[in-house]
C-alpha cells in the first residue's frame, strides 16, 4: 500500500507541560514527511516541556496558544500521552471544549498512551472501542468505552494506541485515518 499523502492537511497537536516526548516527536515526523502542516497548540506561552520516560525532556516550540487557537481550522487532532499532560488539558475548559469539537464535527483524533483522558472529559469515548496505557483501562470503561488491549485501534475516525512501543503502528494508523477521516468530516459538516 502506498503512503497517504496528507499535503494541505492540517493537524493540531495539543499539548500541555509534561507531555510524553516521544509521542509528540515521533508522530509529528511521520506527520510532516506525507505533507501535513502540524501546529503545536498548547496553553503555554512560547514553549512547552516534555517528559523523556523518567526525567524532563526538551522544550518544544509553542506555534499557536491555546486561547487564540481556532479548532475549526484544523483538518485533524493528535493528543500526546505522558501523565502530566493529559491530566492537565482535561482540567483546562478550553482545551476540552478545543478536543469536543473534533468529536463533534467528525473530525479525525489520534490519541496515544494517557491521551484518552482528554477524550473522556470531552465526551469522546462512550460506546467506542481504544486503546491506552492500562491505568486507564477502568477510567475508560467508565466512560462507556469498551477497552482492549491491543496495539492500535481504529474507531469511527479515533486512533489510538498504548505506548510509545507502539508508535509505528500508531503512526500508519493515524496516517491512514487522517487522509480518509479528513475527507468524511469535511462530508458531514
Amino acid at each position: 500500500m502506498a503512503k497517504k499523502d496528507l499535503t494541505g492537511k492540517k493537524v493540531a497537536i495539543l499539548v500541555d507541560e509534561g507531555f510524553e516526548q516521544v509521542e509528540l516527536v515521533k508522530p509529528r515526523k511521520a506527520l510532516d514527511r506525507v505533507g501535513a502542516e502540524t501546529t503545536v497548540v498548547s496553553p503555554q506561552d512560547g514553549q512547552v516541556r516534555g517528559w523523556n520516560v523518567k526525567k524532563w525532556g526538551k522544550f518544544v516550540p509553542v506555534d499557536v496558544p491555546l486561547e487564540s487557537a481556532d479548532p475549526a481550522a484544523f483538518d485533524a487532532l493528535l493528543l500526546p500521552g505522558g501523565v502530566m499532560n493529559p491530566d492537565k488539558l482535561r482540567m483546562n475548559e478550553k482545551a476540552v471544549e478545543f478536543v469536543r469539537h473534533f468529536i463533534d464535527s467528525g473530525k479525525p483524533v489520534a490519541s496515544i498512551c494517557h491521551g484518552p483522558w482528554t477524550l473522556i472529559e470531552a465526551g469522546g469515548v462512550q460506546g467506542r472501542t481504544l486503546t491506552s496505557w492500562p491505568s486507564l483501562r477502568t477510567d475508560l470503561r467508565n466512560a462507556g468505552a469498551n477497552w482492549v488491549d491491543q496495539e492500535v485501534v481504529t474507531d469511527r475516525g479515533l486512533v489510538t494506541s498504548r505506548n510509545p512501543e507502539d508508535i509505528r503502528a500508531f503512526n500508519k494508523k493515524m496516517i491512514e485515518e487522517f487522509a480518509e477521516g479528513t475527507q468524511r468530516g469535511r462530508e458531514a459538516a
